[in-house]
């Protein structure tokens, strides 16, 4: 497995750890940034830890082929996006502070008549 793979994943399984704690009602949908790092491992077969296994609910020794297929699992039935303010959970990103976004000057000085 490449290097970058590897930790791109290994990324990927701190954060479903910190995702899965959360109660499954307060619990923001999977983040779509996990998409990536499971493509790039899935037809690796090389076994993963035993921790990422267990995390993952697969046997141990399970390869990362079928861990990846596990994290691409649960975008199969969402049908809304996670920002990052909203991960992990929807309750903790319901307290940032919105920012307001202002109109800016136009610059039309790049389309003289």
């Amino acid at each position: 497995m490449h290097q970058a793979a590897r930790l791109e994943f290994e990324r990927v399984m701190d954060e479903f750890v910190r995702w899965h704690v959360v109660p499954e009602n307060e619990r923001s949908p999977a983040p779509a940034w996990w998409w990536g790092p499971a493509m790039a491992v899935v037809d690796d077969q090389e076994p993963m830890s035993s921790t990422w296994c267990a995390e993952l609910g697969l046997n141990k020794g399970t390869g990362f082929a079928d861990g990846a297929r596990t994290i691409l699992a649960l975008f199969v039935e969402q049908t809304s996006l996670t920002g990052p303010q909203d991960f992990p959970s929807i309750a903790e990103g319901a307290d940032h502070d919105v920012r307001e976004l202002h109109p800016q000057p136009s610059d039309d000085s790049a389309f003289q008549p």
